[in-house]
């Protein structure tokens, strides 16, 4: 360990610890803009400039780059320390005059106007016809920070320093956009000024799957109200699984490891199975949203600003990337936007079942424009299917606030103008059927209200759990209205709209009925089980196996030891299907052997 003096105030550090580090011990901030916890020290901005007193009128260092020695006394704050950081501000803000950090540092020390000259800038390329070609504003101070975290955390190596004093600049190597950049927007991130962006080679302002051009953050929450509300680490997005996967194997990053005081982040762990005794199941894996890029007419993927339903309501959210406000492409609002019904449902092509939300949350879309902006609304639909409480009422409403409604699916959408005040616009093309007329509407955003499909491992699900599945993919009840959250297996229950498409309030009572199911079933300790099952003949099972493969509720196991099938009777249903199969006949249900029908038969017949 080591003892040293900062403004008169004792600290003890380990050893190896720098100044910087250790005056934070202590909690007094020395002003940095090229220090970063995550990388090596640099000491490229000189403004963590610190006085080291040595008997002899002291000397000026930089702290985040000097370590702390036994007996070391330090100021950070004195005369000559505030006239060193003075100059170096003054120089800073000589080369990049309109950084806010810089001009807000230097109204801490009493700089109105650095009194250096600018650098000259370099000369303005272009034909004289062209006009003057202004060169780019410069906010590179030149810290460090985006080659460092370049190199020694993404290990891409993508940007350097180049040329030497006053000539330096970052850049890519030989000025040319860099293969070995793999778009992560460390660089952007890490920048105190603004000076390294991320940019868009089709000049888009905003990419809407992800409301940013830079990436976005590796380990976020999934919603504000998330339950349990944990951040995760999203693997298609984390720097250090893209290296592993596509730079050869590279352990780069680890940022967010080293980050975490719980020490909750191990980016090395693996999933495990784990298994668990319990009394009853809910199943609720929930649904998954209908991907609109196979259907072509809509340009979905291929159009700009065609976009879905579910980005347009992260797009609208107050603590989203946009703060609810609704942007195109362009980086400018839009002063029209279409909202198409229904689209992948009601739909031979895709699923011919209704998704029950598609209606009113279209609607609310259109409440949430008209209360954000004063962009006009059109509402493709087929019907309008609005059965829930103050549902029409909210319908109205909005005829009320101009939206305008257009019975008919929408046929097309192009960006083919035939009409001047169609250029640059999205046309939705759809036959009016209230009109009986077809319409081309020009409008500068689409919004694709898709369809709720099934989960895409709904089967692999219901496998596991022996429980049905219908014709769409959605997991069966065991009765339509006596039993609409229990299954055909005991204790296992289903809720949500892994049963089939349904709104909140619907869910949500649906879940509290499984809920309740469920503790029942364990209040009870003691449940019934069938009195009719399947029951195995030992002398008679030759060990084919033919039952088990068959058996709906997977209920049969082979017995390695005595080669036989065996029955689970807590799990039969006594459907029958393996004494039906059975080739050696072995295999019976319970009171409903040969000897018992025929004499049933002959009771009858006496």
């Amino acid at each position: 360990m080591v003892k040293l003096t900062i403004d008169g105030q004792p600290v003890e550090v380990e050893d190896g610890t720098t100044v910087y580090n250790a005056a934070k011990e202590l909690e007094i901030e020395i002003p940095t803009l090229c220090y970063s916890d995550y990388l090596e020290p640099y000491a490229g901005c000189r403004l963590c400039t610190v006085k080291i007193e040595d008997g002899n009128g002291g000397y000026l260092a930089t702290s985040c780059s000097l370590e702390a020695t036994d007996g070391m006394a330090v100021v950070t704050d004195d005369e000559d320390v505030r006239h060193a950081r003075k100059m170096v501000l003054e120089l800073l803000l000589a080369k990049c005059p309109t950084v806010e950090t810089l001009q807000e540092l230097g109204a801490e020390y009493g700089i109105d106007k650095s009194r250096f000259e600018p650098p000259p800038k370099p000369e303005p390329e272009g034909e004289e016809d062209e006009g003057v070609i202004e060169a780019k504003e410069d906010r590179c101070i030149l810290c460090g920070l985006c080659t460092r975290i370049c190199e020694q955390r993404v290990e891409a190596y993508a940007i350097s320093m180049a040329e030497r004093g006053g000539d330096s600049f970052v850049t890519p190597p030989y000025e040319q956009p860099s293969p070995d950049c793999i778009a992560c927007g460390a660089c952007a991130s890490i920048c105190p000024t603004g000076s390294a962006k991320v940019y868009d080679r089709f000049n888009r302002e905003i990419i809407h799957p992800e409301l940013t051009l830079a990436s976005n953050s590796a380990v976020r929450f999934a919603t504000k109200q998330a339950v349990p509300n944990v951040p995760t680490v999203h693997h298609e997005d984390c720097i250090h699984f893209h290296q592993m996967e596509n730079g050869d194997g590279l352990d780069a990053c680890r940022i967010c490891e080293e980050a975490c005081p719980k020490e909750c982040i191990d980016l090395d762990s693996e999933d495990e199975l784990v298994e668990a005794e319990v009394g009853a199941i809910i199943v609720a894996t929930g649904f998954e949203t209908f991907d609109p890029t196979p259907i072509k007419e809509y340009g979905y993927g291929r159009l700009p600003n065609v976009i879905t339903s579910l980005e347009f309501e992260l797009m609208c959210r107050a603590d989203g990337m946009t703060e609810g406000n609704v942007y195109m492409e362009n980086g400018e609002k839009p002063g029209s936007i279409a909202i198409i019904h229904c689209v992948g449902s009601r739909d031979r092509n895709y699923h011919t079942y209704c998704s029950r939300v598609c209606c009113m949350y279209s609607l609310k879309f259109a409440h949430l424009i008209k209360e954000k902006s004063e962009a006009d609304v059109f509402q493709f639909y087929i019907d309008m299917r609005s059965p829930g409480k103050d549902y029409e009422e909210f319908y109205d409403r909005l005829l009320e606030e101009g939206v305008i409604f257009v019975r008919g699916r929408g046929a097309e959408v192009t960006d083919i103008a035939e009409r001047p005040e169609e250029d640059g616009k999205l046309i939705v093309q759809c036959e009016d059927t209230l009109v009986g007329s077809f319409r081309r509407i020009p409008v500068d955003m689409v919004v694709l209200s898709v369809a709720l499909s099934p989960a895409a491992d709904a089967d692999a699900t219901r496998r596991v759990f022996s429980i049905g599945c219908g014709g769409e993919g959605f997991f069966k009840e065991r009765h339509p209205k006596l039993a609409p959250v229990s299954t055909t297996t005991d204790g296992v229950f289903i809720s949500g709209a892994c049963q089939g498409p349904k709104d909140i309030p619907d869910s949500v009572a649906q879940g509290s009925a499984a809920a309740a199911q469920a503790l029942s079933l364990i209040d009870r300790g003691k449940v019934e089980i069938e009195p009719i099952t399947a029951s195995i003949d030992e002398d008679v099972c030759s060990g084919c196996k033919l039952c088990i493969s068959l058996c709906p509720y997977t209920a049969i196991e082979f017995d390695e030891e005595k080669e036989i099938s065996v029955v689970n009777t807590v799990l039969c249903k006594g459907c029958g299907t393996c004494a039906g199969a059975c080739p050696s006949g072995a295999a019976n249900q319970r009171h409903f052997k040969d000897k018992q029908l025929l004499s049933q038969i002959e009771g009858v017949l006496a």
